[in-house]
């Protein structure tokens, strides 16, 4: 067996944050556009998916 951690873990957590910032913000642009209000939503979005993002990999990584 092996002992040591994977490696790849980096991109995993990294990849959890984009996503969440794309998924997010995506979100945001598509209310924003139907309320017509979509810079604003859109950068409320974006916030909220960085926010997002680093607690899937606080929870995800934890054990690190």
């Amino acid at each position: 067996m092996n002992s040591e951690p994977p490696t790849d873990r980096g991109a995993a957590a990294g990849a959890l944050i984009v996503a969440a910032v794309v998924l997010c913000g995506g979100a945001g642009l598509a209310l924003g556009a139907l309320v017509g209000a979509t810079a604003l939503l859109t950068i409320a979005g974006v916030c909220a998916g960085f926010a997002v993002g680093f607690a899937l990999v606080y929870v995800r990584f934890r054990d690190l």
